[in-house]
């Protein structure tokens, strides 16, 4: 442990962000190389006369800076930790970073089965971090849920974040492309939910070199038009959930209508868009049946 006056480090601090970036990012690296949480540096910003205590060096937490701030690589990667929710998730390149607006998908959930008790029995199709799933699974302790990732070594990821927030053994992880791995689960799911690539390929050459660059290229892309994935998970959907089993997905800023469209087509009933925290049509939801 490296103790330092309270007086010096702000001054380090400032001098950091000085030099770009944003307070969101360099939060995340002071916590998780750090060692010291937001909160705990407000309490003790109060009191500058007092000391601090970091795991490491401010000049080893500046080399990681300014890492991030020459080569736009997101801070999450560069830490090996991203917060999601009430959850600290390991990530690396193989896995998309969990958005703050995705944590939607959790809420909505939570209107649709307000009882914690119930058991349900659900699916995430592309789970990546395991970030949606595993809060499901905490958040619904006798329920059971399957998360399925085309890449191996994202389930790898997945599967260490669940037995690092979990004590539970509620969740299975599955190898393979959107329902495929899930063959034996036909007619079975309540719920099955979705942050699948939809960006179309246009936008996607066009996105921020932080994004671009570094996040995985399979779990934006959604060919031409966005809706490539979307369509299959819509139209397989039906074998797999019971009547009035319910789909939530999330889509690009534009995309809802389309995606409702699709839902209506394959006989999908109750459907809904809901607007994220921007106001932006963000996810389509639907009861099959």
């Amino acid at each position: 442990m490296l103790c330092i006056s309270i007086e010096e480090f702000l001054f380090w601090k400032k001098k950091q962000l000085s030099k770009g970036g944003d307070q969101a990012s360099f939060a995340v690296l002071l916590d998780c190389i750090g060692g010291i949480t937001t909160s705990d540096l407000n309490l003790k910003s109060i009191n500058p006369r007092g000391n601090i205590h970091l795991k490491k060096k401010l000049e080893f937490l500046e080399s990681v800076w300014d890492n991030h701030l020459q080569r736009s690589c997101p801070i999450q990667y560069l830490c090996g930790i991203t917060f999601w929710r009430d959850l600290k998730l390991k990530v690396t390149n193989k896995v998309l970073i969990p958005r703050p607006e995705t944590e939607l998908i959790v809420d909505i959930v939570f209107n649709i089965f307000r009882k914690k008790s119930e058991k349900l029995f659900f699916a995430e199709l592309g789970t990546g971090s395991g970030a949606i799933s595993i809060a499901l699974a905490l958040a619904y302790p006798f329920s059971h849920g399957v998360a399925t990732d085309i890449d191996q070594e994202a389930l790898e990821i997945a599967t260490k974040n669940y037995i690092n927030s979990s004590k539970q053994s509620n969740l299975k992880f599955y190898c393979g492309n959107w329902w495929s791995p899930l063959e034996s689960f036909k007619g079975k799911l309540d719920l099955a939910v979705s942050n699948p690539p939809y960006i179309p390929i246009d936008t996607y050459e066009k996105l921020p070199k932080e994004v671009k660059n570094f996040e995985p290229k399979v779990a934006l892309l959604g060919g031409e038009d966005g809706l490539k994935h979307i369509r299959e998970i819509i139209n397989k959907a039906p074998l797999f959930l019971k009547e009035n089993g319910w789909l939530i997905l999330e889509n690009h800023f534009d995309q809802s209508e389309k995606v409702k469209q699709l839902l209506i087509k394959n006989k999908f009933t109750s459907i809904e868009i809901v607007k994220d925290l921007s106001g932006i049509g963000r996810f389509t939801i639907g009861r099959y049946k």
